[in-house]
């Protein structure tokens, strides 16, 4: 997994990820799922923030982690973690 100290410098899209109890750890699962994703341009770990190169690898791997969490967590999944994307990126160093 690419581990980021910062944002990426190009523009990008960003996914925060949130979750408490069972949650936290559908968000790590979450995090390591995004590795395999293509698209993916890397996470910040301690703030659970994934960077993208498109909205459109933002949905796809959103998809797969609601897929995950049904399965994990059944009924109430769709509120277990919760996924805020925005534009991010194109920051000078």
């Amino acid at each position: 997994m690419t581990v980021l100290d910062r944002p990426p410098a190009q523009a990008c899209w960003a996914a925060n990820l949130a979750g408490d109890g069972a949650a936290a750890e559908l968000s790590r699962c979450a995090l390591r799922l995004a590795e395999s994703q293509p698209g993916c341009l890397g996470v910040t770990a301690e703030d659970r923030v994934t960077y993208w190169d498109s909205v459109e690898a933002i949905a796809a791997w959103r998809a797969r982690v609601e897929l995950l969490a049904r399965q994990r967590l059944g009924r109430g999944a769709d509120e277990a973690v919760s996924i805020l994307v925005r534009q991010a990126g194109g920051a000078t160093a």
